[in-house]
């Protein structure tokens, strides 16, 4: 029997879930890359609260839910650009949890991200992601094109990251479009 999927506007209730799903991506995700010390120290309830604020303050947070209990096994939050960058509109985070991956769920909650940065005036598309992360491969795949290179810090030491933009943000949209399996 499949489980039925929905993607969903996040809710306050669904913080806690969003934080579980953050911390545990992060630790399979970035394994390899980051210290066991700065994935270990990571905080659920610090995610949650970050998350919670988030929702309740401007919403552009997606949850993809499974099942009649709507567990939350993946989210993408979005919004407008927090500093310089190369697009109006930032995907600021989007993680799926290891057992839901190779479903088309990134896919539709790239989607749902998307839509909602064009319905607010964005033109274009960016995200920044770990330039090591083995699943950058997703966002070539949707068409994004690596901009730029810069750093950020986790866990307290430099870590290189890849800025993959959409211009115009309707190539996003079209590669994401739900009714299509491009996969």
């Amino acid at each position: 029997m499949q489980t039925e999927l929905t993607i969903r506007a996040a809710r306050p209730g669904d913080a806690d879930d969003i934080g579980a799903v953050h911390v545990a991506t992060w630790r399979s995700a970035y394994a390899s890359l980051l210290s066991h010390v700065t994935l270990s120290a990571m905080s659920i309830s610090y995610q949650s609260s970050y998350y919670d604020a988030m929702i309740r303050r401007r919403g552009g947070v997606f949850v993809a839910v499974a099942g009649l209990d709507e567990q939350v096994v993946g989210f993408a939050s979005v919004g407008r650009h927090r500093a310089s960058s190369p697009g109006e509109g930032e995907i600021y985070t989007l993680y799926v949890l290891d057992d839901w991956r190779e479903a088309g769920i990134g896919r539709r909650l790239m989607h749902a991200g998307a839509s909602r940065l064009a319905d607010d005036g964005c033109r274009s598309a960016f995200l920044w992601v770990l330039s090591e992360n083995p699943s950058r491969w997703f966002y070539e795949h949707l068409g994004g094109r690596a901009v730029a290179v810069g750093t950020t810090h986790v866990g307290g030491r430099p870590v290189q990251q890849t800025a993959y933009l959409w211009n115009p943000i309707e190539s996003l949209l079209a590669m994401t479009n739900p009714t299509l399996d491009t996969r």
